[in-house]
């Protein structure tokens, strides 16, 4: 992604976290969503037709607690749906010490910037809610939320991703290389070079959550600023280690 674009989006997601109403939000979050959906799009078409230009590659980020295994779900799902895989790391005790994100630097550009926005946002709110029973655990109650911001994000996310793929498939027509098989080309990629590179990963159990908080973390997370609409939508398999 040019560093002009990611500048103006940027900008763009900053003015929609300090907005001051939800209409406010969604005119920057719409125009920001117009520049991933555009730079998506060209990104994948301009790696098929120039092999090498979009490196696939791991990124590591760091997790800090509280909540670090929630926060590790929200980025690893927001990789997932943006055409990237995922490793957790020092996954113990209910907290993860980092995540890898790995596929095509372009994508990878994407996660990073939409994640670090989004993770300011469930943080924001994360402080202030509190479960409506009382004698509930608040730390329950908050996991169990950012899960459902985490869970909806990604159903957001992936639809967001297929429809613009589907509005590129008939920009193109004929005129150019196929879009679809473009982006079946580039998950292949990410999956055949992540099984070279992750060969020996081991299955994570799954989440044991005992809070009542899902539901209200699901509304803010279908509330939230996603400020992209890009291409590459990835596999829904986010059980393993890797986000399989």
């Amino acid at each position: 992604m040019g560093l002009d674009k990611l500048d103006t989006i940027r900008k763009l997601l900053a003015k929609a976290e300090r907005a001051a109403t939800a209409a406010e939000a969604e005119t920057y979050t719409a125009k920001a969503m117009e520049l991933m959906a555009r730079h998506g799009v060209d990104a994948a078409l301009l790696a098929a037709a120039r092999p090498g230009s979009d490196r696939i590659g791991p990124q590591r980020i760091a997790m800090d607690d509280p909540y670090s295994a929630g926060k590790a779900r929200l980025l690893g799902w927001t990789a997932t749906a943006l055409g990237c895989r995922w490793v957790l790391h020092g996954a113990r005790g209910g907290k993860v010490a980092a995540v890898t994100v790995f596929g095509h630097e372009s994508d990878r550009q994407r996660v990073e910037l939409l994640y670090t926005s989004l993770q300011l946002q469930a943080s924001t709110q994360l402080v202030r809610v509190r479960p409506p029973a009382l004698g509930e655990s608040v730390a329950a109650y908050r996991r169990s939320w950012l899960h459902g911001f985490a869970v909806e994000v990604h159903r957001r996310l992936t639809g967001a991703e297929e429809r613009a793929a589907g509005a590129a498939r008939s920009e193109t027509g004929t005129s150019g290389p196929s879009v679809a098989l473009v982006l079946a080309d580039r998950r292949e990629q990410v999956d055949r070079a992540y099984s070279a590179a992750f060969p020996r990963l081991a299955s994570a159990r799954r989440s044991v959550l005992s809070g009542s908080g899902f539901a209200a973390g699901a509304r803010a997370g279908e509330r939230a600023d996603l400020g992209l609409g890009g291409l590459g939508a990835g596999n829904d398999r986010h059980r393993a280690l890797g986000a399989r």
